[in-house]
């Protein structure tokens, strides 16, 4: 047997070089490049091997661990995870920081392969720079850490093991029902020792990803379920995306009059046009997709993981005699609401599963159910877009939310209709911060409503450009306000929820579709969180555009506390107030002139006709924009007919408070209970 004698890090990175993947079209290349921050426990090992002999591996410089691989988590999402990024991060704080970004992979069912540097597998050194040391066990580093957060994890103590270390790597990152991070530790002496490495080791490997086909059992089983129901309900989960099943979910649902609701891993698999999307469902989702899901009595997943707020905390599905069928390529999530499980691809389960409803002549026997509902929520959008500020007149001794809500936030802050100047503007969220409002209005010399700014970006972006966010109040407008006209142009992490995925998403973006503009969507609490890959995209020249919403707060969680009875604390940026609370004057920021430094092309916008420009301006920059648009708290769009369940105090001396916990009680009595 030929052999090649390589470190350690050689051998990864010429491992690494060869691999392929192969979907049904052809082999292309798997890996595409490597995320680097370097330090001293990676730079002369792994440093060396990339300086030396990268081979096509194109290497990235990351300015902040955890942004470079949330950015390496994006560029796997937006290509349907048939391409990865792998990321390399010093010993001690520079792995710490990825692991909120492994997390965030991992939730989500994306491949990325992690490499950070360890301590000493000799120990000789101990403790070295930045190494952790526990007295009870000193094999226990940082990156123990990762075990949690990862799919597979390894660390290499000797440089033959290697081999199996990344063969069972390749395994997992391919693996289209159980991906995530992989991690693979690597002590920074052990990446430079060598070893005679079989050549055969480093031959071109083809990884063959062939579709799960569902059994001919369980697709005559889900038919007969089908069969014996009246209105069922598709959800599009992220699944059909990874499987290119968008044409067979739309021919599908056409073909039985089955409506779908979307999450927000699925949304934009089909044009939010076509007659049978409902749009977004659940607690972020729309009055459309959530009242045809009341009364559905099928609830049919196609490659979605029910989460709590898709389902509503298990409660929107309130039909008696609701049951559920499952399409999923995990057999873990296919099981889950005790449903049909239908182990499979999505397409091909789509596929075989409409034969076999074609030989039953099955239609569903909606009427004018789907169209009506549509209508309704059109109309309902058309008003959230023109929602405007008009000032506050005279005083309020509290608030109301808009149609339905309004006597709901009423009842749990105590507060008479009668209280309310019928001229006053009522936010969408109102009841909390009303007469706040202008304080707001004169800090942030703004009049914009976020619902509008959503509408009026959804009008001007291209159709064919791609959107990205991630937490706070905006995947909530998103997913009931964004209309998609072409598919796969809607990128939202809320698998894991993590702030700060957008900007350094926007890139790994960029990286993965080049010729496309591309839009980060992000709260100013977000961005102040990372927003260090900004940087790289200038250094690339891969142009993005923030789109920074600035209402000065975590406005997402300012609602939560509120609604659930608690007074504003510590979710609004202001300065401490005499009485040594955070209850001064409102902090105000020039998130523009903060980017203008770093060399981004910047625009401000606090009027409907500035934000216009702006947008066109920036899709004529040459370079990465960011359009900083201060917008007014409450503004964002209230719930639509889902309860989420949280965690509300069973013990307060606050009445409003045991209001709520009164709520969640009878709530959780409708909700199912597994």
């Amino acid at each position: 047997m030929e052999r090649i004698r390589l470190t350690t890090s050689q051998a990864l990175v010429k491992f690494l070089d060869q691999q392929y993947v192969d979907f049904g079209s052809g082999p292309e290349r798997f890996i595409h490049g490597i995320f680097t921050v370097f330090g001293h426990g990676n730079v002369l090992g792994l440093g060396q091997a990339l300086q030396e002999a990268p081979g096509g591996l194109t290497v990235y410089q990351g300015r902040n661990e955890q942004g470079m691989v949330h950015a390496a988590t994006a560029f796997a999402k937006q290509s349907r995870r048939r391409r990865i990024m792998a990321c390399t991060a010093s010993v001690g704080p520079g792995s710490a920081n990825m692991l909120t970004a492994a997390a965030t992979a991992t939730a989500n069912q994306i491949p990325v392969l992690l490499l950070p540097g360890d301590t000493f597998a000799t120990r000789q050194p101990d403790p070295v720079l930045q190494q952790m040391e526990h007295t009870y066990n000193l094999s226990i580093t940082v990156n123990d850490a990762f075990k949690a957060v990862s799919k597979y994890w390894d660390r290499i103590y000797r440089p033959e093991q290697l081999m199996t270390a990344l063969l069972n790597a390749m395994r997992v990152l391919t693996d289209q029902a159980d991906t995530g991070a992989v991690t693979i530790a690597l002590p920074q002496d052990v990446q430079g020792e060598a070893w005679d490495y079989p050549l055969e080791f480093f031959k071109r490997r083809i990884h063959r990803v062939a579709p799960r086909l569902p059994r001919p059992d369980e697709i005559a089983a889900a038919a007969d379920l089908i069969a014996g129901k009246q209105r069922p309900l598709l959800i599009c989960g992220g699944g059909v995306r990874y499987s290119d099943a968008g044409a067979e979910l739309r021919a599908f649902a056409e073909k039985f009059a089955i409506p779908f609701g979307e999450t927000q891993a699925g949304k934009s698999a089909v044009a939010s046009s076509f007659a049978y999307n409902l749009g977004g469902i659940g607690v972020t989702g729309n009055g459309c997709a959530n009242t045809l899901a009341q009364a559905a009595d099928l609830v049919i997943g196609v490659g979605t993981r029910f989460t709590d707020f898709t389902t509503g905390s298990k409660s929107l599905f309130a039909h008696p005699e609701a049951e559920f069928l499952t399409l999923n390529a995990s057999p873990y999530h296919a099981a889950k609401l005790d449903a049909l499980a239908v182990v499979c691809d999505a397409a091909e389960g789509l596929k075989a599963l409409s034969a076999a409803l074609e030989e039953r002549g099955y239609r569903s026997a909606y009427t004018d159910e789907i169209t009506e509902a549509k209508k309704a929520w059109a109309a309902e959008r058309t008003r959230l877009a023109s929602v405007e500020y008009t000032g506050i007149k005279g005083s309020l001794k509290a608030g109301g939310a808009k149609d339905g809500g309004v006597k709901e936030a009423d009842a749990l802050n105590g507060v008479k209709e009668a209280d309310r100047p019928a001229d006053s503007f009522v936010p969408e969220i109102a009841g909390h911060l009303d007469e706040r409002l202008p304080e707001y209005a004169e800090a942030l010399n703004t009049s914009l409503a976020q619902t509008q700014v959503l509408a009026i970006l959804n009008e001007y972006i291209p159709e064919d450009a791609i959107v990205i966010g991630a937490a706070g109040s905006l995947p909530g407008d998103m997913q009931r306000i964004w209309n998609s006209a072409v598919p796969d142009t809607y990128h939202m992490e809320y698998g894991f929820s993590c702030m700060g995925y957008e900007v350094a998403g926007a890139l790994g973006i960029k990286l993965a579709e080049p010729e496309r503009e591309v839009y980060a969507l992000v709260g100013d609490g977000s961005y102040q969180m990372l927003h260090s890959e900004l940087v790289t995209s200038l250094q690339e020249n891969k142009k993005i555009n923030v789109i920074l919403l600035d209402n000065a707060g975590f406005g997402c969680i300012n609602n939560l506390q509120m609604e659930q009875g608690l007074d504003s604390m510590a979710t609004e940026f202001r300065h401490r107030g005499q009485d040594g609370q955070l209850s001064g004057g409102l902090m105000v920021i020039d998130y523009a002139a903060s980017a203008a430094g770093y060399g981004v092309k910047t625009f401000r916008a606090a009027t409907v006709e500035e934000l216009r420009n702006a947008l066109a301006e920036a899709r004529r920059a040459e370079r990465s924009t960011l359009i900083d648009i201060k917008v007014l708290p409450k503004t964002m769009t209230h719930g639509y007919g889902a309860w989420w369940h949280v965690g509300v105090p069973e013990v307060s001396g606050s009445e409003a408070v045991q209001t709520a916990y009164g709520q969640k009680k009878g709530q959780l009595e409708k909700a199912r209970s597994y």
